[in-house]
């Protein structure tokens, strides 16, 4: 599939270069047409890039992986017309820096920004996923061992269907893949990272992840 990758950070070069890996024609889009992490990661992957707008409007999906605080922004950049009926996968948090570390998690009046963008693009198919865990164990699951989990959250059956079978192309199981419902589940799952950031530094280890254990 072709699917527009939105952020050239880390999350985003990693998720990137995975969903080339299992085969998609992939473009990585940023701000500017020049952004030189995008470049370079173009030209190490043989891919595409260009700007949010040229990304998103040659795609079949469009997975957002900006910081959570800029992510309405980058995709009123993107362009309305080209998110119009399709899979819009959030991986964001939205991560507030500006007093230090841990960052706080920011969500106005309770809203997940995974609703928010919903909201700001009503035409898309929103959901999110992969966004509490750290980029090595989204595309490489097995570097866990034991049972542990990744969720999903999205309005859309038919959407999340598309976004598990992406999951599974990365490696994880149908056990692990968890629907938590609609999109207001999301607020949960932003949330939670900030219990992941003490976990990361009370455990000094980024490749970890939680599971959920029946009894």
């Amino acid at each position: 599939m072709k699917i527009a990758v939105l952020g050239t950070g880390e999350v985003g070069r990693r998720l990137a270069g995975k969903l080339v890996a299992v085969g998609h024609e992939v473009t990585l889009g940023s701000r500017t047409a020049d952004n030189a992490a995008a470049i370079e990661w173009a030209t190490a992957t043989d891919a595409a890039h260009g700007t949010f707008a040229q990304a998103a409007a040659g795609a079949e999906i469009v997975l957002n992986a900006t910081g959570g605080l800029v992510s309405l922004a980058a995709l009123q950049a993107a362009g309305a017309e080209n998110l119009r009926g399709k899979v819009l996968i959030d991986v964001s948090n939205p991560l507030d820096f500006s007093e230090g570390f841990p960052p706080k998690v920011v969500q106005p009046d309770g809203i997940s920004v995974a609703e928010q963008i919903q909201a700001a693009f009503p035409e898309a198919k929103v959901v999110k996923t992969l966004n509490t865990m750290a980029n090595e164990v989204m595309v490489d699951p097995g570097q866990v061992p034991g049972p542990h989990n990744v969720f999903l959250s999205g309005n859309d059956a038919d959407a999340k269907a598309q976004v598990a079978g992406i999951l599974r192309s990365f490696g994880w199981g149908d056990d692990q893949i968890m629907d938590l419902g609609d999109l207001s589940s999301a607020r949960g799952t932003e949330l939670f990272l900030s219990l992941w950031l003490r976990l990361m530094g009370a455990s000094g280890a980024r490749v970890f992840n939680v599971g959920v254990l029946k009894g």
